[in-house]
């Protein structure tokens, strides 16, 4: 790398400025896309002619939300032809999901959609929505020919209901936006130990506000089940619900007073099981979860499956699982250990898990990652699902979402899967942006992308992240000292450029990209990172110059240590960044960390965790030196008594005041060599 180089800032990447759509904003990035005449388009906002076989009411929609009006007879016309094939797309059988595939072809008075199936046309009218934002006055879609279709044919989310409560206004505000993103999957988890939130109406008992421990007396009726899965069908999603057996099942045993794997549970889970099955009508699948549990009954999980298929539907199981279950349709990879089951059709969740993400590393890690070391999809690696677990109660909804970067994430893995490619599986690249090469200019395209529609469909949501493609540090270490955070800089610096003298050892820095810097993950010995999987009794140095035109006060998110939504983990001590003593200066002045509310306390799982995380508090106010400013960090790693993932990183980044959006600053660890 040559260390001469100066990083500029992306201003157009930056910008807060609405701007009309174009081709290049459309995410996922279609596979072929010819655009006609710059400058011209079909305009909306008029008279138009429909001439749609299928009916599409999203299309419907999207033409009246535009101020069209559908007439019998005008010169402007929307042609939709179901077609046999779409010339150069792939495709595979996924029992329950459609070929995707479709054809979009705009001129200035007619545009023709051709697709194999319905689900195509709906493909179709989801780009459009987005060619048709940010136009300030009448809004058009720019002259253009797209053919799109998915490398994997299921993209999914999934919310932990079952631990946390989610309204289904919500829910259907999540279906409808994601649903944009080619994110064609809502995986329920409707049960576990809090709280069970399906109604059955044989056991009312099941949904009684006295059998739930976390938000008592929130459920789902069967209604608003049913409500919820024809506005997901509308939208080209389907809901996979998922009612966990025989584990995870505290609040069946609360309210039924038996165990699921005895013979009278066993007996009421089938009858649940055609409840569910009579509610989801449309739910090609049904997951009975089946993970993290004893199976003392070795019968138990073959006359589960037996039933749910005599009941017409397909079996999901999470892997691992307890026991051997058989004749299992599809497959849940998660955790470390999870691997294809032989016959089944799999899903990779295996480091998907955004209750223990960050805002910015584990996002990028997630985008450049391939799906379970597969660049296209097939009957046997069918897609992925991005899982939010509310083991740790956060105070509302929105700081589900919030804390989660819930948008951010599932976007960047639906992204990925629709896509293809990645050159290489989480387990190889990491949770971290190269520093320059063609997956860097993949991330950074797609980063560019985001956040135009961050600013246009997903204004009004809660999503932390901001740019960091452009955001550049020098780390050197990682230095011995014995498990002492008090050890200062090596006072035998020799420069950056020749490296530090420590002990008769030099230190070479490493360049490093993006606003989160991972040198150990919380997962270290399966994530790599700046040192992989380090034991403890280390410090390392990081920092950047930072270039400002004029003196100005400015926002910064920081973090030192994420906190996972899923662990009950000691804050620090008041004015301190983290239980390991990491210290940060600006122009050589001590940058102190807010008063924490719960400072040095453990944060019990029942309360919300608070002012921990970046996300959860205004970003902090610092003041920016007409000219450069340098930013140094000293990060030391130790043990932390109370800490269960003892993530070693920085995450800090100059934003607005409000944190909406990244400045456009030089950032250039090298400016002291120039």
């Amino acid at each position: 790398m040559n260390k001469k180089f100066i990083i500029i800032a992306l201003l157009p990447l930056l910008s807060v400025l609405p701007a009309a759509a174009r081709v290049c904003h459309l995410l996922p990035k279609p596979r072929q896309v010819n655009v006609k005449v710059e400058g011209k388009y079909f305009a909306l906002g008029r008279k138009v002619c429909v001439n749609d076989p299928t009916q599409c009411e999203l299309l419907r929609e999207f033409l009246e939300a535009n101020n069209c009006e559908i007439v019998e007879k005008s010169k402007a016309r929307i042609e939709v032809h179901i077609v046999d094939k779409i010339a150069g797309a792939t495709d595979y059988e996924l029992s329950g999901y459609e070929n995707e595939a479709y054809r979009i072809d705009v001129t200035e008075q007619r545009v023709t959609i051709d697709a194999v199936t319905p689900t195509g046309v709906i493909r179709a009218v989801q780009t459009m929505q987005q060619m048709a934002e940010g136009y300030k006055h009448r809004t058009g879609l720019e002259l253009v020919e797209i053919i799109d279709y998915p490398a994997f044919k299921l993209r999914g989310f999934m919310h932990d209901v079952g631990r946390q409560f989610i309204p289904v206004d919500e829910l259907k505000k999540q279906i409808r936006l994601l649903s944009r993103f080619k994110v064609n999957t809502l995986h329920l988890h409707l049960t576990d130990n809090p709280a069970w939130r399906f109604e059955v109406t044989a056991y009312p008992q099941l949904t009684s506000a006295a059998s739930m421990t976390r938000d008592a007396g929130s459920y789902y009726t069967q209604a608003e089940c049913r409500e919820l899965e024809v506005y997901a069908l509308k939208h080209g999603m389907n809901i996979i619900p998922e009612i966990d057996m025989p584990g995870h099942s505290a609040a069946f045993k609360r309210a039924m007073g038996v165990d699921m794997q005895s013979t009278q549970g066993l007996a009421q889970l089938k009858t649940v099981l055609t409840e569910v099955v009579a509610t989801f009508v449309h739910a090609p699948y049904i997951h009975i979860g089946a993970d993290e549990v004893n199976i003392t009954n070795p019968e138990f999980l073959g006359k589960i499956i037996d039933w749910v298929h005599s009941l017409g539907r397909k079996v999901v199981v999470w892997t691992p699982s307890g026991g051997k279950p058989q004749n299992v349709d599809m497959a849940h990879m998660w955790g470390s250990t999870g691997k294809p089951m032989p016959g089944a059709s799999n899903i990779d969740s295996r480091y998907l898990y955004l209750n223990h993400f960050d805002v910015f590393a584990d996002l990028a890690g997630a985008y450049l990652s391939n799906i379970y070391h597969q660049q296209e999809g097939s009957t046997d690696v069918v897609g992925a699902i991005a899982a939010v677990w509310n083991d740790h109660r956060l105070a509302s909804t929105e700081d589900i979402v919030r804390e989660n970067n819930l948008y951010a994430n599932v976007v960047a893995m639906a992204s990925r899967a629709w896509t293809g490619g990645g050159k290489n599986y989480i387990e190889t690249i990491g949770a971290r942006l190269p520093n320059e090469g063609p997956e860097f200019e993949d991330f950074k395209d797609w980063e560019s992308r985001f956040l135009f529609h961050k600013m246009m469909s997903l204004r009004d949501e809660p999503i932390p992240y901001v740019a960091q493609s452009h955001v550049r540090w020098q780390v050197c270490g990682p230095f011995p000292n014995g498990g002492d955070p008090s050890t200062e800089l090596p006072p035998e610096r020799q420069g950056p450029q020749s490296g530090y003298l420590f002990e008769g050892k030099r230190y070479e820095p490493q360049l490093a990209t993006g606003a989160t810097i991972y040198l150990r993950h919380g997962w270290g010995d399966r994530i790599p990172s700046l040192y992989g999987n380090i034991k403890t009794g280390y410090t390392a140095y990081a920092w950047t110059y930072v270039y400002s035109e004029m003196e100005q006060k400015v926002g910064a998110l920081i973090e030192l240590q994420n906190y996972s939504r899923s662990r009950a983990e000691r804050v620090p001590e008041y004015v301190k960044w983290d239980c390991k003593g990491s210290r940060i200066w600006l122009n050589d002045v001590e940058v102190l960390a807010p008063l924490w509310k719960y400072h040095g306390e453990i944060v019990p799982l029942e309360t919300p965790l608070g002012d921990v995380n970046m996300t959860s508090r205004p970003p902090l106010v610092l003041h920016l030196e007409k000219g450069w400013n340098k930013v140094f960090m000293k990060l030391p790693y130790v043990p932390v008594d109370g800490i269960q993932l003892n993530k070693w990183m920085f995450t800090f980044v100059f934003t607005d005041l409000e944190g909406r959006y990244a400045l456009p600053l030089e950032y250039d660890p090298y400016h002291r060599e120039r």
